[in-house]
């Protein structure tokens, strides 16, 4: 099994930065991409942005540019350094993580809350 515990969460004004971790440990045969979804009251979950083991990034448009995933692979850890945060971009930010052979992300955190309000 595989655990992901995500920190860095919290209260911000708008125009402020958060940065977000997440540490991977357990049974890890090999991480072929981390990432970061959210998930705001009464909608559905989407992705923020992802990064492979070789370093390729994705991200959505929403954030491009204000927002920067990062990893260290030695770590097992990921991270999400959050700029320009807007209210729009409060919800819970879930960590995540997709295995070697794996389709689809298969390895879910617990969640942290991002809040971005005056």
């Amino acid at each position: 099994q595989v655990q992901l515990v995500e920190s860095g969460g919290g209260l911000v004004q708008p125009g402020g930065s958060l940065r977000l971790s997440c540490a991977a440990s357990g049974s890890i045969a090999g991480i072929a991409a981390m990432g970061w979804y959210r998930q705001a009251p009464g909608k559905e979950r989407e992705l923020v942005a992802t990064i492979t083991s070789g370093g390729s990034t994705n991200y959505a448009d929403s954030v491009k540019g204000r927002f920067t995933i990062s990893r260290d692979n030695a770590k097992n850890t990921v991270y999400l350094q959050m700029s320009g945060l807007k209210p729009e971009d409060t919800a819970v930010y879930l960590c995540s993580l997709r295995t070697m052979g794996a389709l689809h992300y298969n390895y879910w955190g617990q969640g942290t809350q991002v809040s971005v309000s005056s």
